[in-house]
């Protein structure tokens, strides 16, 4: 699945997220809780290189508390990295990202210099709903959509910590396959940069894989199909999705479990693992690999082919 979606706005984020590094004390990376791999930056993971970082999961009452637990332990293996669980049920969370923050930069905690904390993530990872709930009061917009935050812009949170909002920024190109799909399901990318069955036909096998009892339960199965494609149209035939001849419509059974998760109904399910990311990372590696042999040997064959034009010129 080609995913292409960079707004000249967040290529204008990326910029402008450079051009203050210097000024910048602390690093706060709000992530998806359902997904904290494929949810992070490797533009920002890039951009920020060792400074102190505070990384937020949001969205936290959505995703497995179990697989939660594991990535926050994963994460904090980072000398310069802690952590942060925040959802919209617990959202009184002021206290302790001020603590987290002045602990990152205890030399300024008594100085008459301000911190600056920067806030990023990606588009519809509960960055603005982070930011009006340690506010008190609402400064930045939210929404379903991605890409709500247009503007870079400074809150004061107390005497000497300043915030830095930004626009959210995604990538140009996602290496990973498995995190694009990720994302899709989420709804982290805009719907036009998919094909729904596409995105439901993933998220069907991958249910199926981890939270079996999870989908019996919510669709009323008696028994567990065992492809992606029989799941979605036993739900298709159990909703009515049907078209004529009792064919599936497989765009709005889709859509029901696409929504349905985003929705919460079927339960806390999170997409991804430490583990499981360290196995598809591996083959990311085997393809960077594979691309640049390949470039080698096309670059090799333009020297030959050079070499034996200046020859027959002779």
């Amino acid at each position: 699945m080609a995913i292409q979606w960079y707004p000249g706005h967040m290529h204008k984020a990326q910029k402008e997220v450079r051009e203050i590094f210097n000024q910048v004390d602390v690093f706060i990376e709000v992530l998806d809780a359902r997904i904290p791999f494929s949810s992070q930056n490797p533009l920002i993971e890039e951009i920020r290189q060792d400074k102190p970082t505070i990384k937020i999961l949001s969205k936290t009452d959505l995703a497995d508390p179990k697989i939660t637990d594991l990535w926050q332990a994963h994460m904090e293996q980072q000398s310069s990295v802690k952590t942060l669980a925040f959802n919209t049920q617990n959202a009184d969370k002021r206290d302790q990202l001020l603590s987290l923050i002045k602990k990152m930069v205890p030399e300024k905690v008594n100085s008459v210099k301000t911190i600056h904390a920067l806030i990023i993530g990606i588009p519809n990872v509960g960055k603005s709903t982070l930011i009006n709930s340690i506010t008190g009061r609402t400064i930045a917009k939210t929404g379903n959509e991605p890409a709500v935050t247009k503007n870079q812009q400074r809150i004061k949170l107390e005497e000497n910590i300043t915030l830095i909002d930004t626009p959210g920024m995604l990538w140009p190109n996602i290496e990973n396959e498995n995190s694009g799909y990720r994302l899709a399901i989420t709804g982290g990318i805009k719907e036009t940069a998919f094909e729904l069955p596409d995105i439901a036909s993933y998220a069907a096998e991958y249910f199926l894989q981890a939270y079996p009892e999870e989908i019996k339960q919510r669709f009323n199965l008696t028994t567990l199909p065992e492809t992606d494609m029989e799941l979605l149209e036993d739900i298709g035939k159990q909703r009515g999705c049907l078209r004529g001849g009792g064919r599936v419509d497989l765009d709005k059974v889709s859509r029901i479990l696409i929504m349905e998760y985003r929705d919460n109904v079927i339960g806390n399910l999170s997409l991804e693992t430490p583990e499981m990311i360290v196995e598809e990372w591996a083959q990311v590696e085997i393809q960077r690999k594979l691309k640049e042999e390949k470039k080698q040997a096309r670059e090799e064959l333009k020297k030959q082919r050079r070499a034996r034009h200046k020859k027959n010129k002779r």
